[in-house]
């Protein structure tokens, strides 16, 4: 199950350091059902992640019944956890 895309206001500079564009700025996340390494850390849901240059041309070019199959969970092998909260207090 897809969610719809999260809009969120931005209040700092992007752009390059050489020529910053200072905000305020809206940035869009896209989040889909959790795959089985997200979920028990987030159980309502993860980013849509885009992987290969194809998916990215599809997100930005291609008709939304063909872009909207892109909000889907990364496949479980895809994904490492590195880090916990716990090991935080480790380092």
């Amino acid at each position: 199950m897809a969610h719809l895309p999260i809009w969120t206001r931005f209040k700092g500079d992007r752009g390059t350091k050489s020529n910053p564009i200072p905000g305020p700025h809206l940035s869009m996340a896209a989040t889909t059902a959790p795959n089985a390494i997200v979920e028990p850390i987030r159980p309502k849901a993860m980013p849509v992640i885009l992987t290969t240059p194809e998916e990215c041309d599809v997100w930005m070019r291609a008709p939304w019944d063909e872009a909207k199959a892109l909000l889907r969970p990364l496949p479980n092998g895809v994904l490492r956890i590195v880090a916990r909260e716990e090991d935080k207090e480790m380092r």
